[in-house]
């Protein structure tokens, strides 16, 4: 089950940023929804929401080590569902854009509810998968 939500939230991810970034100019918006959401197109050399900015080799490191990590803790399989879960969407998420990371030298972001800063899928999973973590963590005490 695991390997099949990381391939399924990683190709997602891949495939919708591919789409966006062959399809719209940067900094450029559809708007999907008027005045509420719109795709638009950031190249995202920071953190989330663009904190610090261009350290590149910072972000390569923290991701591999977080990937390895949650690798090495869903190896072994033992935890619980809800706790394999959100690792997994963190795992995809991570992946996601150290993908864009490592082959672009930024993240693809294009999800943009104009009240918050663009985002992408892979950090949407990382959120999700935070939350279930923190919730199945409070849930077993």
């Amino acid at each position: 089950m695991i390997p099949l939500i990381v391939f399924t939230i990683l190709s997602l991810d891949q495939l919708t940023k591919f789409v966006v970034n062959k399809n719209l100019g940067l900094n450029h918006s559809l708007a999907v929804i008027s005045g509420i959401f719109s795709i638009t197109l950031v190249h995202n050399r920071g953190a989330a929401f663009g904190i610090f900015k261009n350290q590149f080799w910072l972000f390569i490191f923290i991701s591999v080590v977080a990937v390895i990590m949650i690798y090495s803790i869903l190896k072994d399989n033992r935890q619980n569902n809800s706790y394999a879960f959100s690792l997994s969407l963190i795992l995809a998420g991570a992946l996601g854009n150290l993908i864009d990371r490592i082959s672009l030298g930024y993240v693809v972001d294009f999800l943009d509810f104009h009240i918050w800063p663009v985002f992408n899928f892979a950090d949407s999973a990382i959120t999700i998968g935070a939350v279930f973590l923190g919730w199945s963590i409070l849930k077993a005490k």
